[in-house]
């Protein structure tokens, strides 16, 4: 019978740019989204909505750019251009399978908190092959608010059955770290170096891996 792992009660992960490698495809389907429109998608633009809900990033860029558009046709149009490109082009990230099989093997519950859609998650999971696997998955759609709030990570702890303080938050973006250390949780970053690098995560959290394979080792050493 395999240890049970005693320190974390359960494991929460952001999705996107840590389970999977997605936001060079978001980048893709985002600047084709706005050239659609007229506009062009900086990487300067890009930096001001990384980690916000699709709600809210794209409110600010449609006002930063002067786009009348109503909001939820935005949201719609670019949710259903991603959901398209998900099966194709997006893979998981180094060592998410393995991190994945050992809490499993030891028991541990694992859950996600995304500010993606529903729908996103869902094709994300199926094609990922995690559908039987992470069943439990909040979405920012379903919150007052997004990250960096807390609440999804809240939601996620909650339905899971387990107390936050008791939590491990797994993230790759600043305002998704923010948001496990407010929901009370020991947060863990595997910064996506396509746009943010560690450094800028030393203020929110000591715990700074270099991948998910690192993740993996750092909680098997509870069971040495």
């Amino acid at each position: 019978m395999p240890k049970r792992l005693t320190g974390f009660a359960g494991v929460i992960f952001d999705m996107d740019g840590l389970l999977v490698d997605s936001e060079t495809v978001w980048h893709i389907v985002e600047a084709e989204f706005f050239a659609d429109r007229g506009v062009t998608y900086t990487d300067a633009d890009r930096q001001l909505v990384i980690g916000l809900r699709i709600d809210h990033f794209l409110d600010l860029l449609r006002t930063h750019y002067g786009l009348t558009e109503p909001l939820e046709h935005m949201v719609a149009d670019l949710n259903a251009r991603m959901e398209a490109r998900i099966p194709k082009m997006v893979k998981e990230k180094p060592g998410a399978h393995r991190l994945i099989d050992f809490l499993l093997t030891h028991d541990i519950p694992m859950g996600v908190a995304s500010n993606s859609s529903a729908g996103i998650i869902d094709v994300t999971m199926r094609a990922m092959g995690w559908d039987d696997v992470l069943r439990v998955r909040c979405t920012g759609d379903d919150e007052q608010a997004g990250k960096p709030a807390p609440d999804v990570y809240l939601t996620a702890a909650r339905r899971l059955g387990i107390q936050a303080a008791r939590s491990l938050g797994l993230e790759d973006s600043r305002n998704g770290a923010r948001a496990v250390v407010a929901a009370g949780m020991t947060c863990g970053v595997v910064p996506d170096v396509t746009y943010t690098q560690a450094e800028a995560f030393r203020e929110i959290t000591p715990h700074i891996f270099g991948s998910l394979d690192d993740v993996r080792a750092w909680l098997e050493e509870e069971l040495s």
